[in-house]
C-alpha cells in the first residue's frame, strides 16, 4: 500500500477531543495495550498530528503522527499500528516469520507467500483469516511488515504452505516508514534461543539498543547462512520460485522461448488478465487504443514491458483479429477508422481457465490518476494533401497520379523539381519564379492570370497546399495509420450559460485523439472536485461530450497540455481561458 509515494492532503494537530477519541478507539481495537501503554504511546501533553493522504492506489488514508514518527494509520474505519509502534510493542499482534531476503519483495509491494513463511517447532501463531498479524526476520522479534491473514493457520498448514499467506499493508523501509525518522528496527532477541555459552550470554545486546539502519538485513544475513537456510528448509527453494511470481523464474523462462515467441505469450497473459479481472460489462463499447493503454499495459508484470511490434502479431489490429476469429471478442468500427471491443464472451473457456500470476501489476487504475498515465502516448497526426485533377499537371512530371496523398514536403520538393527542371527560377532575383501556362492555370486566379507573371517561392508553395485536396493521417500507438478526409477536428473546449446563471465546461472530440471520454471526465471531476458527465453529442454519430459544472476552462486547458502531451494546435478555446480571468 505504501510501496510508492503518497500525497499529502493536509496536517493537522489534533484537537482534545480527536485525541481522546482516538485513544478510545485505540484502545477498543488493540485490547492488549495497558493503560500505561496507551500512555507512552500517546503522551497527553505532548502533539499529535493528523495527516490526511491519498496513496498511490487512490485510497484515502488517514495517519496519526507523534514526535514525527506515525504511529497508527486508519483505512476504511480500521486502525492499524506502524512499524514504529510494533517495535515498542513487538507483542501486540500474533507474529509470523520469513527470511530476510523476502523483506524486499515486500517493500516493493509484495504479499507475502506461505512457502516463505517459516514454521517453528513450537508451530504456527493461530489465527483466523482476516486477522492483522505482525511479520519478522529470522533471527529476530522486531516486526518488519503487518498484514492481514488470506486465510486461517489451518488452511495454512492444510494447503501444504502453498499460496498466499498475509495482503501486506506496511513494511519497514516503506514510504509510510519514510514518513517518519527512518530510524532502524531494534535488536529484540527471538523467543526461542539455544543455550548459549555462559560467555556469550554476558555479550548479547540489551533489548533496547537500536541497530544501524544501514546494516540490519546486512548483520541478519551474516548470523544466518542462507546455505543453512536452504540446507535446514526446503521450503526456501519453493518461495524464491513462487513468491510474487518470481523473477529469476520468469527470467529462466523466457530465456528458453525465442524473444518473439516470449513476447507472444506475455501480450497473451496480459490479455487475458484484463479481461479476467480489469474490463467489466459496464466499460463496453471500448476503444481498442483504450484498452491496450489502460487495461492490457496495466496488467504487465513489473519488470516488463509489452511491446506489440516485437510480437508475431505486429500490429494490435491484427492481434484483436485472431482473437475475435476464436470467438473471444468482437471488435466493431463504430466511428470511421477507429475501432472498439462491443462485446466480450467471459464465459469462453481461455478466458475462465486463465489462471493470472501471483504477482499483481501496480496500480493499474492510475493510468487516469497522473502517474501511470504516463503510458498515453498522444497520436502521431500528419496533414497530407491529395492531388486533384486541376493540380494534376504540376505532379505529372514527377509521375504522380490524380487522387495520391503527399506531406508538405514531398508538396515543397515536387514544386521546387517542377521550377528548377523548366528553368523556371527569375534570372535577376532567385526569390521569385516565373509564371508559366501551367502555374498560370493550377495557381492563379481568373483576376491574377494578366496581371501577375511571378511569384514568390513561399507564396508559390502556399498557393499549391491550398489548392490541393486535404486530408491527414492518424496513427494510434500499436495500430495501423488512419487517413481520413479533410483536416482532424480539434478538441473543443466551449463555456455555456445554464440556468440560474450557472456555468458549465463542455469538451468534445476527445474520441479522435484517443481519449476515453468517460476516464477524462473522471480524470478531470478528481481534480475540481465537481460532477461530470457525458452526453452524446448532437449531429454527431457514436460521439459523446464531457460536461463538468463551472467553468474549468484553465483545468481542462492543463490536463489536455501538460498531462497528456495534445498539441496546442489541436485544442480550441484555450483562448477563453486567459479571457476569463481578467476583470475590469
Amino acid at each position: 500500500m505504501f510501496a510508492k509515494v503518497f500525497k499529502v492532503k493536509s496536517n493537522t494537530v489534533m484537537k482534545g477531543s480527536d485525541r481522546r477519541k482516538l485513544r478510545a478507539d485505540v484502545s477498543s481495537s488493540f485490547p492488549a495495550l495497558s493503560t500505561e501503554n496507551l500512555t507512552e504511546l500517546m503522551p497527553p501533553k505532548e502533539e499529535l498530528n493528523i495527516v490526511k493522504v491519498y496513496a498511490h492506489k487512490g485510497d484515502s488514508l488517514t495517519i496519526y503522527v507523534h514526535n514525527k514518527n506515525p504511529i497508527m494509520f486508519e483505512l476504511e474505519k480500521t486502525l492499524y499500528p506502524t512499524v514504529y509502534t510494533l517495535w515498542r510493542f513487538p507483542d501486540l499482534l500474533p507474529t509470523f516469520t520469513t527470511w530476510p531476503p523476502v523483506l524486499e519483495k515486500m517493500t516493493g509491494g509484495a504479499d507475502l507467500m506461505l512457502p516463505g513463511v517459516v514454521v517453528p517447532s513450537t508451530g504456527l501463531p493461530a489465527v483466523e483469516q482476516g486477522r492483522l498479524c505482525a511479520v519478522n526476520l529470522v533471527g529476530s522479534r522486531a516486526p518488519v511488515a503487518i498484514g492481514v491473514a488470506t486465510m486461517s493457520t489451518r488452511e495454512m498448514l492444510a494447503s501444504g504452505m502453498k499460496g498466499k499467506g498475509f495482503s501486506i499493508l506496511h513494511t519497514y523501509k516503506d514510504q509510510l516508514w519514510a514518513f517518519g525518522d527512518k530510524s532502524g528496527p531494534p535488536v529484540i532477541g527471538p523467543v526461542e534461543t539455544e543455550a548459549a555459552p555462559e560467555g556469550e550470554q554476558e555479550e548479547q545486546l540489551d533489548s533496547h539498543d537500536v541497530l544501524p539502519d544501514t546494516h540490519v538485513t546486512e548483520t541478519l544475513l551474516q548470523n544466518l547462512s542462507l546455505i543453512e537456510i536452504a540446507a535446514n528448509t526446503p521450503q526456501v527453494d519453493e518461495d524464491i520460485a513462487v513468491e510474487e511470481g518470481s523473477e529469476e523464474a520468469e527470467d529462466c523462462e523466457s530465456y528458453q522461448l525465442s524473444p518473439q515467441e516470449a513476447m507472444d505469450k506475455l501480450l497473451n497473459q496480459c490479455f487475458f488478465h484484463a479481461l479476467k479481472h480489469k474490463v467489466k460489462k459496464s466499460d463496453l463499447p471500448l476503444l481498442t487504443s483504450t484498452f491496450l493503454r489502460n487495461f492490457l499495459f496495466s496488467c504487465c508484470p513489473e519488470g516488463q514491458q509489452v511491446d506489440i511490434k516485437k510480437s508475431s502479431y505486429k500490429k494490435l489490429s491484427k492481434f484483436l483479429l485472431v482473437m475475435q476469429q476464436r470467438k473471444i471478442l468482437q471488435v466493431k468500427e463504430l466511428s470511421k477508422g477507429v475501432e472498439s471491443i462491443v462485446e466480450i464472451d467471459w464465459k469462453h473457456p481461455d478466458i475462465r481457465s486463465f489462471v493470472a500470476p501471483v504477482s499483481e501489476p501496480t496500480a493499474p487504475a492510475e493510468v487516469m490518476d497522473g502517474r501511470a498515465e504516463q503510458l498515453y502516448q498522444p497520436p502521431e497526426i500528419i496533414s497530407l494533401y491529395g492531388i486533384s485533377a486541376k493540380m494534376l499537371p504540376l505532379f505529372q512530371e514527377s509521375s504522380h497520379k490524380k487522387g495520391d496523398l503527399l506531406t508538405p514536403s514531398d508538396v515543397r520538393s515536387v514544386v521546387i523539381s517542377y521550377v528548377k527542371a523548366n528553368e523556371l527560377v527569375h534570372p535577376e532575383n532567385k526569390n521569385f519564379v516565373m509564371v508559366n501556362p501551367v502555374i498560370c492555370d493550377c495557381l492563379l486566379d481568373k483576376s491574377e492570370q494578366h496581371d501577375v507573371s511571378v511569384l514568390k517561392w513561399d507564396d508559390l508553395v502556399t498557393r499549391c497546399l491550398e489548392r490541393m485536396q486535404h486530408s491527414h493521417q492518424v496513427t494510434f500507438p500499436g495500430a495501423s495509420p488512419v487517413i481520413r478526409k479533410g483536416n482532424i477536428e480539434p478538441i473543443d473546449i466551449s463555456v455555456a450559460q445554464r440556468a440560474s446563471n450557472k456555468k458549465v465546461t463542455m469538451i468534445k472530440n476527445l474520441e479522435l485523439y484517443g481519449l476515453d471520454p468517460s476516464l477524462f471526465a473522471s480524470l478531470l471531476q478528481q481534480r475540481v472536485q465537481a460532477s461530470a458527465t457525458c452526453t452524446a453529442l448532437p449531429g454527431a454519430k457514436d460521439r459523446v461530450q464531457v460536461q463538468i459544472q463551472g467553468n474549468q476552462l484553465s483545468h481542462t486547458a492543463k490536463l489536455l497540455l501538460e498531462h497528456f502531451k495534445i498539441p496546442r494546435k489541436y485544442v480550441n478555446g484555450l483562448d477563453l481561458s486567459t479571457k476569463s480571468g481578467k476583470k475590469k
